[in-house]
């Protein structure tokens, strides 16, 4: 069924405003090994860039169920896969709870899965959501418009430790501590309420020579934020099993990651996946019973070439990882 023409402009006015470049798009499609008829889940629809190309390989027996936490991503998304032949299922959730999605559906099992785990450029381009360090805005960082923590919350509302344990765990930044203090001496003050007022301050922290090496000197503390706000990382930790759990057999299950922490997270749940025994390393046998269900596709990352770094250059720390279900 065509959308309402007034619909219609409006959704395709914001899934040209949500530009977002699909990040190793070829190898994400060719690992899904695509079924015309099958089930498949982006778990992370964003505007659709990954969910386009799915949706092209799938027939009118085909399904894409698109989730994103981000209204707007839905908004974009549904413009950009109008006319595709498959059926088309756009869910407001987080990928974490893809059982429950699936149930609403009346779903059981599904043929593939991908989660792209970055930050759209729409989201870090548009200024009122306050995700970039690179132009001023209320400090807000949430993917779910609802949520209720802001990156207002954690920097004016958490204790000094508690700041400091966010910018060094989901950060790995070194002067952790540091901007802790700088934030604390300044919220004192007054509330700090933009993101540029939170650049200055991270920038009077780090040392004038620490500033002149690597990226900018905000990045890993706004990553840090974003990362506590939306609960990224307790989210991924809680989402793979789950992914596991409903492939059917010789489903894939493909996973975009950008940070290491991101990437660590999903190796070691790969891992304990495929071989979830738990004897003891000196037993000559396993005796706990406890069997694989999946295998690995990929055994190192796949990460862009060159040339892919050079057209789209956030995507230059992406690695995709693929388990297949037995």
């Amino acid at each position: 069924m065509s959308l309402p023409a007034l619909w219609r402009n409006t959704i395709s006015s914001m899934a040209e405003e949500f530009r977002h470049i699909p990040v190793l798009l070829n190898e994400c499609i060719d690992n899904l090994a695509i079924k015309p008829d099958g089930i498949y889940v982006d778990g992370t629809i964003g505007g659709g860039g990954h969910a386009s190309h799915i949706c092209e390989r799938l027939s009118d027996r085909g399904t894409l169920i698109g989730i994103d936490r981000d209204k707007d991503a839905l908004s974009a998304s549904l413009g950009r896969l109008e006319g595709q032949a498959c059926k088309r299922i756009l869910v407001q959730s987080d990928y974490a709870d893809i059982k429950t999605v699936l149930a609403g559906q009346g779903l059981e099992k599904i043929d593939g899965a991908l989660l792209d785990l970055g930050v759209s450029s729409y989201q870090l381009d548009n200024a009122k959501r306050g995700f970039s360090y690179m132009q001023d805005a209320p400090l807000d960082m949430r993917m779910d418009q609802s949520g209720s923590l802001t990156a207002y919350d954690v920097i004016n509302g958490y204790e000094r430790d508690a700041i400091t344990r966010v910018i060094s765990e989901y950060g790995e930044e070194r002067w952790a501590r540091r901007i802790s203090d700088f934030i604390c001496e300044a919220r004192r003050k007054k509330p700090i309420e933009t993101t540029g007022e939170l650049v200055e301050i991270i920038k009077a922290a780090i040392p004038a020579r620490a500033r002149r090496e690597g990226p900018h000197p905000a990045k890993r503390t706004f990553q840090a934020i974003r990362i506590e706000v939306n609960d990224e990382l307790g989210q991924l930790r809680s989402a793979i099993d789950d992914f596991c759990d409903v492939l059917a057999p010789g489903g894939r299950l493909c996973i975009i990651t950008f940070h290491s922490l991101e990437d660590r997270i999903v190796k070691e749940i790969f891992r304990k996946r495929v071989n979830p025994c738990v004897c003891p390393p000196e037993f000559p046998v396993c005796v706990c019973g406890k069997v694989g269900d999946v295998k690995k596709v990929t055994g190192k990352p796949i990460t862009p070439g060159d040339e892919e770094i050079r057209n789209n250059p956030r995507a230059r720390s992406a690695k995709l990882r693929v388990l297949e279900k037995l």
